[in-house]
């Protein structure tokens, strides 16, 4: 993904560096404006590079890449992930995991584990991975089918039968979340020798600390909060969202309902529908039954 393409580069400052890139500016021959909010605005032929009273400094313009590579990012960011992204990548192969559905009254719990090296990652960034909770089910659906044409992956798909029946021995959702994860890293870890791993953390460190223990399980494990933002962890929640995407429809198709995500008023309605029409053995069939949102329900009748 070639980040040039972009109409307009946005980056937060330290605000204490705005006189000097004031001062910067108007020695290179920028002309000095203050539109409402900012700190200024410099224009000079084909670049605007306005700073915004929050910190946020945006730069437009067709000669906007040469500025920011051999200005901005020299003196100002001291980074060069703009110019050139794949230098802060870190191409150690390895295993990511996350999950989807886990939040969603209908459908099933889905865990994908996704192995990619050097070569993988590179392609994840080509393709434009990211968190596909910043992606369309539309383009999760076709990225994701182009994901798993490449790599190794290991999906644990728990519909809302099993599911239920394993949280009734677990009687904890980040247990069974933890279980989830490391069957899924298991198998891919037997297909690929790999020894690292990267989790979005769900819960505290310890939780799947035990739960490798008990399976036996030897891994370099890296718990991160905002785990999507490493591009495998990313292609994993993709893989995972997928899953539950189609998942959630199968069991819609089978009732003849469609099934809403998460846990709204719009669920709630969907939930009473199922309940008057079909009862509710189909009911806790299709949904999670530990959730609040069942004895709502069966409270308001």
């Amino acid at each position: 993904m070639n980040k040039k393409k972009i109409p307009c580069f946005t980056a937060k400052i330290d605000l204490s560096l705005a006189d000097k890139l004031k001062n910067d500016l108007v020695s290179q021959g920028f002309t000095l404006h203050k539109p409402e909010y900012t700190i200024f605005q410099a224009l000079k032929s084909g670049v605007t590079c306005t700073l915004y009273e929050s910190g946020s400094l945006t730069v437009q313009g067709k000669n906007k890449d040469e500025f920011i590579e051999f200005y901005l990012e020299p003196e100002i960011l001291q980074s060069f992930v703009y110019t050139h992204p794949l230098a802060t990548i870190d191409f150690t192969p390895r295993i990511g995991v996350d999950e989807a559905g886990k939040g969603d009254y209908f459908g099933p719990l889905c865990t994908c584990a996704l192995y990619a090296d050097k070569l993988g990652i590179k392609k994840l960034i080509e393709m434009g991975v990211k968190d596909s909770k910043k992606l369309s089910d539309t383009t999760i659906l076709k990225m994701g089918k182009a994901i798993k044409e490449d790599f190794h992956f290991s999906l644990v798909r728990l519909f809302p039968e099993k599911y239920n029946e394993l949280y009734g021995k677990f009687h904890n959702l980040n247990r069974l979340l933890a279980w989830t994860h490391v069957a899924a890293i298991a198998e891919v870890q037997g297909k690929t020798n790999c020894n690292k791993a990267v989790i979005d953390q769900f819960a505290e460190k310890q939780v799947m600390i035990t739960m490798l223990q008990q399976k036996k399980i030897t891994i370099d494990l890296d718990q991160r909060h905002r785990g999507e933002e490493d591009v495998v962890v990313a292609a994993a929640s993709i893989l995972a969202r997928m899953a539950f995407v189609e998942g959630l429809q199968q069991l819609g198709e089978k009732i003849g309902i469609t099934l809403p995500k998460g846990a709204s008023q719009e669920v709630i309605q969907a939930a009473k529908k199922i309940l008057k029409c079909f009862g509710i053995e189909a009911l806790d069939t299709l949904s999670k039954t530990h959730f609040k949102t069942r004895a709502d329900i069966l409270s308001s009748l």
